[in-house]
């Protein structure tokens, strides 16, 4: 099992910026690959950002958020994070980490089928 802790929402300006870190502990050898999506209330859950865990760290991003979301990881302390800027008030929403163990890659990587862990969601508003 593996077990992740985000944090690092709140309450920010639109333009400004909001880090999100997310914490694996457990049996993280086995991941693949770790992502983040959103969900906004009243709207399906979606992808906005994922990263391979191993190798090169490959990143992927939705197309609302390239430019100005970037995610990392650092796998010595088996933590991902999501820098977001020039955030905006559609950004709004509850941020899942999510993590998978099957390999992943291009548009599958952005399916929340091929995530086999999450997080339990910080939430980020965004203010006009």
């Amino acid at each position: 099992q593996v077990q992740l802790v985000e944090s690092g929402g709140g309450l920010v300006q639109a333009g400004g910026s909001l880090r999100l870190s997310c914490a694996a502990s457990g049996r993280t050898f086995v991941l693949s690959h770790m992502g983040w999506f959103r969900q906004a209330p009243g709207k399906e859950r979606e992808f906005v950002a994922a990263i391979t865990w191993r190798g090169t760290g490959t990143t992927y991003y939705a197309d609302s958020v390239k430019g100005r979301f970037t995610t990392s990881r650092d796998n010595a302390k088996n933590t991902v994070y999501l820098q977001m800027s020039s955030l905006k008030p559609e950004d709004t929403a509850v941020y899942y980490c999510a993590a998978g163990y099957v390999v992943a890659q291009g548009i599958t990587i952005m399916t929340s089928t091929k995530y086999n862990y999450w997080g339990q969601g910080t939430q980020v508003t965004v203010s006009s």
